[in-house]
This record gives structure tokens, sequence and C-alpha cells, in this order.
């Protein structure tokens, strides 16, 4: 092999691209923060239509998928270079902190889907003591 030739014949057609790659799947990327009432997490999603998108929550998991169709151009000759993924997607995101389940909103817009997981309110409860009796 010579050096400064890539091993993979197609390393300069897709670029980093391939990273993001599983399987017939691509990841988008994502970036989860905490603020002093929420867990949010920002997905990457341009060009995905909210009604080819999918959120659920499946316990501690959040799953964000669906597709990215690819626009189909009526006069491309020939591909010179490909970064954009297309096709289905998926990504599975444990939220380790408590949250309400019932509170979690999801908006798409400017191409970032926003999911704001409200965090549960802490609850101070007393706790009994049991105390054996005294033998008499």
């Amino acid at each position: 092999m010579s050096q400064g030739r890539p091993e993979d014949p197609f390393a300069e057609l897709y670029g980093e691209f391939r990273e993001r790659l599983q399987g017939d799947r691509w990841r988008p990327d994502v970036d989860i923060f905490e603020t002093a009432k929420s867990i949010v997490v920002r997905a990457e999603l341009s060009g995905v239509r909210g009604e080819d998108l999918r959120v659920t929550m499946d316990g501690d998991t959040l799953r964000i998928s669906g597709v990215r169709l690819a626009p189909e151009p009526a006069d491309v000759v020939r591909l010179h270079q490909m970064e954009i993924a297309t096709g289905p997607f998926e990504r599975r995101l444990r939220i380790a902190i408590a949250f309400d389940r019932e509170g979690v909103s999801a908006h798409l817009a400017d191409g970032f889907l926003t999911v704001t997981l409200p965090k549960r309110a802490r609850v101070e409860r007393p706790i009994e003591v049991v105390r054996e009796a005294d033998d008499e």
C-alpha cells in the first residue's frame, strides 16, 4: 500500500460521514444538557419532516427515530461528494436523572428537535421509625 493513500477507496467520497453510519441507519448528532428545571436533548435533524419523526420514552430511555428523504434533483449527471445522510435513523439515549414522564415535550424547528424532560421535584417525606416493644 502506498503512503498517503487511504485504505478505504470510498474514504475521500464519504469523509467523516462513515463514522455516523450504523448498518443501514445513520445517527443524528445530539447535545444533552441540564437546566435548573429540566434535562434538554437537542438533535440535529435538518431536512427531516415532522411526519417522518417519532419520539418515544421507554422507562428511562429516550428514542428518536425516523427517516430523512433524499431530495431528488432531476438533472444530476454525476455525484461528486456525498456527506448528507439520508434514509432511516435512530438514537437511543438513557436519561439517568429523574424526570416527570408526563411532562416530556418535543419541538421541531429550524432543523433541530428539542426534547424537554422536566426534572421531578424532590419530595421530602418523614420516615417512621418502628420500635420493638419492651419485654415485660
